[in-house]
């Protein structure tokens, strides 16, 4: 018996050094997976659908969310509800606050439709990527959003999308999904293999704007790594995620960066180093069968899958974004309300 005992001290040294020479993918993979079937809605007003993006102040006020009638929306607590933070200055021009019978979808060229959202924490300031609008930016008390930049290169912004925030130095990063289709040809995108899409800085100080890259294929969310070196952008149409260097002895090239098992829409930084990614769909999806798919997946910081979201197939998610409380909220290109999941 005694020997025995001994023995045991051993072997957990053993197998803790096993894990230890084990590829950090592989000890991640015991993550449990967080199960999203029944989450907490916070439902829009009226008929108003699409929150795609979700974004919280400084103050942790909101959520922020972008919809599909081209206004940003601010959640103020259930007394106040739903209010209407900023818009564009065609929204205001082109009457887009009257009532239509049209889809929102043929009002997006003239009204607007704000995809990522993203606050900048020292100024307050709200920048939108606009998806017909280009780039625009809203003041802490918002209203109607200045734009920015609508070309870049000498090109037109045709699809802008995804957009991050180098909260250090004020640079704001953004994605263009592709210069030869809008947003209403998305799906023209994923399926001709348009690889003309681009990545793009704007800096505050100058309010110029630089190609950091071209020749992108679908280039959708866009994330700035925790230790502010590089980027991590969402290929939906490949399903793959891409590393761009902003500094150190790689800066200015890109490598791929990890594979997914799913479509890829919005990055959003984890706040432990690692990055949330929505997956709209998975990329072998049958259409029959149990009523539960991927939502998102947490990926690390050099790109390992360390965590899954499942849920049902009827919620395709564009944007996880987790709080401090572990909270996670999912922004939805489709849906009626942001999904609020408890882990």
């Amino acid at each position: 018996m005694k020997r025995t005992m001994s023995k045991l001290p051993l072997l957990e040294m053993i197998f803790l050094a096993v894990l230890l020479l084990l590829p950090s993918a592989a000890v991640a993979a015991v993550a449990k997976a967080i199960d999203a079937s029944n989450t907490q809605r916070l439902e829009l007003p009226d008929v108003l659908v699409g929150p795609e993006s979700v974004a919280f102040d400084a103050r942790g006020g909101g959520p922020y969310v972008s919809i599909s009638d081209g206004r940003v929306l601010r959640y103020g607590g259930e007394g106040v509800g739903w209010t209407t933070f900023a818009y564009s200055p065609s929204y205001t021009k082109n009457g887009c606050d009257a009532f239509s019978e049209l889809p929102p979808v043929a009002m997006e060229s003239s009204c607007g439709r704000p995809l990522g959202l993203r606050f900048h924490v020292n100024s307050g300031n709200l920048y939108i990527a606009d998806a017909y609008m280009g780039l625009m930016r809203v003041g802490p008390d918002g209203g109607e959003a200045r734009v920015l930049a609508t070309e870049a290169g000498g090109a037109p912004l045709r699809f802008t999308n995804g957009v991050d925030i180098d909260q250090d130095t004020g640079d704001v990063y953004f994605t263009d999904s592709s210069t030869t289709y809008t947003r209403a040809q998305h799906q023209m995108v994923t399926t001709t293999g348009d690889s003309t899409g681009r990545i793009m800085k704007y800096s505050p100080q100058t309010n110029q704007v630089t190609v950091l890259q071209s020749g992108v294929t679908y280039p959708n969310g866009i994330a700035i790594s925790a230790d502010g070196t590089h980027l991590v952008v969402a290929l939906t149409g490949p399903c793959k995620l891409m590393r761009y260097w902003i500094r150190g002895p790689k800066a200015n090239t890109s490598e791929p960066f990890a594979d997914l098992p799913g479509y890829p829409d919005n990055v959003r930084p984890d706040g432990k180093g690692g990055f949330w990614v929505a997956l709209h769909r998975e990329k072998y999806e049958l259409p029959f069968g149990l009523d539960r798919h991927l939502l998102a997946i947490r990926i690390g910081a050099e790109g390992e899958k360390l965590q899954e979201m499942k849920g049902s197939k009827n919620v395709r998610p564009t944007e996880a974004v987790e709080r401090e409380d572990g909270k996670i909220y999912l922004g939805s290109v489709e849906l009626s309300y942001v999904g609020i999941v408890s882990t």
